[in-house]
């Protein structure tokens, strides 16, 4: 389930430089024990902070996990606020009443009496997105409704369900026919016998299609996702409502074991996870809950499998290279260009910078993928692997280096291929766009300035944080002073003003005695 929540041109410049101009928001990850983060409809919130270069770190605050717009969820707490007790019960409540309107058990309970209905009784709400009984049709007779819900309709509920628009929370680009079909049979060919689809429904749709319809497959599928709709659709062993961004799973304990036991079946043999996470979202969270769902994989394997690594499909646009290459190095990408149903852009056959951006990130060997001739790609025996057409081998970098499908061309004072569209520019001493601005600020360390690392790694960080924790203090110090003056202030006028009342009060006794 991709998910853009910005503009394309906003996200390929975080992918490329990580930051636009000379500030941005952090997620902030902490080796040290947490107090466990305050919870907002969508999970654990995330901590993030907001760093300036040159400047010192600004306050931190908790915001919500999966939405990056407040209209969509609009959680917001300083780091260091202490919440009353009526504010926290407040959200307590709103966390509830934004939860699905009914439980997992309820919508497995539902499915079960739905498939059992006759053809003419089987309806769908469009306006409601909801599988109808007998007993629910009163009240959605002034609704949209389907008839004649067939079972090979219920098997491809992407294809039923409308898919969520907004495009800074849940917009859903479904995998095209053409990607899934590739997916499918590569995960076959490959061996795999189980696959964890963490936010790739249709994925999970057409493997358990073909399981269904040949008795030879094998493969099972469990899906997770956010999109709570899935659930009225399958059973607790085939989906678990799962925000990824946090590892939260809406269900608890119940949907965390089935998890679990579908990684640790057979000793974690034979398992893959294939994940299409929204474009818009930070690559830093993300690689964390991977690595959640790697350790509970690893704690089935036997001590002499502990080298090993859990086969992952991460499904991202390629301007996310070194970003998800920083968190795991193992993972390299391959050229096949995937495409989705549902978007203008992101289509397979354009030629140029009109191709799909999108790629796949694995850590399986790129020697061992096979990609369709029919389809343009190519294998280079230089390189060990299969490439786009245009993807010529360099031989001054000795790799075949384009990444977005078009023939590069190498710099020999960058020392690397570029591409097509860029030039060598003297000032700035890096091929660029010609209409680049050469005064634009540089991107490197917010903390020491230097341009060969960031902020995250900076072996000044720790320091940096001793120095804004005690500005930090004492500027609360200040604060706290001028407030007890300000109230201080304001209580001897009070008093005043009060022995001002009463003088005049026993006055006008007076007189008038």
């Amino acid at each position: 389930m991709a998910a853009p929540r910005a503009r394309l041109g906003t996200v390929e410049a975080e992918g490329s430089s990580g930051r636009q101009g000379n500030s941005g928001v952090e997620v902030v990850v902490s080796s040290d024990p947490a107090p466990p983060a305050p919870l907002c409809p969508h999970g654990p919130t995330l901590l993030f902070v907001k760093a300036n270069q040159g400047k010192e770190e600004t306050r931190r605050f908790y915001a919500c996990s999966a939405c990056r717009d407040r209209k969509d969820c609009n959680f917001f707490q300083w780091e260091d606020e202490k919440l009353s007790g009526a504010r926290l019960a407040a959200r307590e409540a709103h966390n509830r009443r934004c939860q699905p309107p009914l439980s997992r058990s309820q919508c497995v309970e539902r499915y079960l009496k739905f498939i059992e209905l006759p053809l003419s009784q089987r309806k769908f709400c469009q306006r409601c997105q909801q599988l109808l009984l007998p007993d629910d049709e009163e009240k959605h007779h002034k609704h949209q409704i389907v008839g004649d819900i067939s079972i090979t309709q219920l098997k491809r509920p992407s294809q039923l369900l409308y898919p969520l628009e907004n495009k800074k929370t849940n917009a859903q680009y479904l995998f095209a026919d053409r990607s899934c079909l590739f997916l499918v049979d590569l995960l076959s060919t490959l061996g795999f016998r189980r696959v964890l689809c963490v936010g790739t429904p249709r994925l999970h749709e057409l493997i358990r299609l073909k399981a269904s319809g040949d008795k030879k497959s094998n493969v099972k599928s469990l899906l997770l996702d956010i999109d709570f709709r899935y659930s009225q659709f399958y059973m607790e062993d085939s989906f678990c409502h799962y925000n990824m961004f946090n590892h939260h799973f809406f269900d608890g304990k119940a949907a965390l074991e089935v998890c679990r036991t579908f990684l640790q079946k057979d000793k974690g043999e034979g398992v893959i996870m294939v994940t299409d996470p929204p474009f818009g979202g930070l690559v830093e969270p993300l690689a964390l809950t991977f690595k959640k769902l790697i350790a509970m994989w690893k704690e089935g394997q036997s001590q002499d499998n502990s080298h090993k690594e859990l086969p992952i499909f991460w499904i991202f646009p390629y301007f996310f290279e070194s970003r998800i290459c920083q968190f795991f190095p193992s993972f390299c990408m391959l050229d096949y260009q995937v495409d989705y149903d549902n978007h203008a852009l992101y289509k397979h056959g354009k030629t140029g910078r009109k191709q799909s951006p999108v790629r796949i990130f694995t850590n399986i060997p790129p020697n061992k993928i096979i990609l369709p001739i029919e389809e343009g790609y190519r294998f280079c025996p230089l390189c060990q692997r299969y490439v786009s057409l245009e993807n010529q081998h360099c031989e001054h970098c000795n790799s075949c280096t384009s990444k977005d499908g078009r023939k590069w061309n190498h710099c020999f004072l960058c020392k690397k291929c570029v591409k097509p569209s860029w030039i060598h520019c003297n000032i700035c001493n890096h091929c660029a766009l010609p209409d680049h601005s050469c005064n634009s600020p540089k991107h490197g360390c917010f903390i020491c300035g230097e341009l060969d690392h960031k902020r995250s790694t900076c072996p000044n960080i720790f320091t940096s944080k001793k120095v804004n924790k005690a500005v930090r203090k004492q500027k609360q110090r200040k604060s706290n002073k001028m407030k007890m003056e300000t109230t201080k202030g304001q209580s001897m006028n009070h008093t005043s003003v009060t022995r001002k009342k009463k003088r005049r009060e026993r006055a006008h006794q007076y007189l008038c005695s």
